[in-house]
């Protein structure tokens, strides 16, 4: 089966759940979250993890994981800036069937701030 490589910037507090799920699984999005961003390239994420999660909570994490392409070619990519500012946006109600997806377990890359 062919794989999605995606990215995401993570805050402490998300990662801890992502951990509690033996890093198989995004948590549900929070009412204030309609929909799940994940990015399509390492310095686009990285980017948003050190301008918004360290700022916010002093640490911040990049996160890469694989997704079944089937599932992620229901969806566009969306440039939201640069040209490498790139994201899926994935409703919020769709998160589990995306998780359902991924391939294998969601690996940090990069630790920034006082991670």
């Amino acid at each position: 089966m062919e794989t999605v490589t995606l990215y995401r910037p993570t805050g402490p507090e998300e990662l801890k759940l992502v951990e509690e799920s033996g890093f198989r699984r995004w948590p549900p999005r929070l009412p204030e979250q309609p929909i799940f961003y994940p990015v399509t390239n390492e310095q686009y994420a990285t980017e948003i993890a050190s301008r918004w999660n360290v700022e916010e909570s002093g640490s911040a994490f990049v996160t890469r994981f694989e997704v079944k392409r089937p599932f992620m070619d229901r969806y566009e990519i969306h440039t939201v800036g640069a040209s490498h500012h790139t994201e899926w946006w994935v409703p919020a109600e769709h998160l589990e069937e995306l998780n359902a997806n991924i391939v294998g377990k969601i690996d940090v890359i990069a630790r920034l701030g006082d991670a």
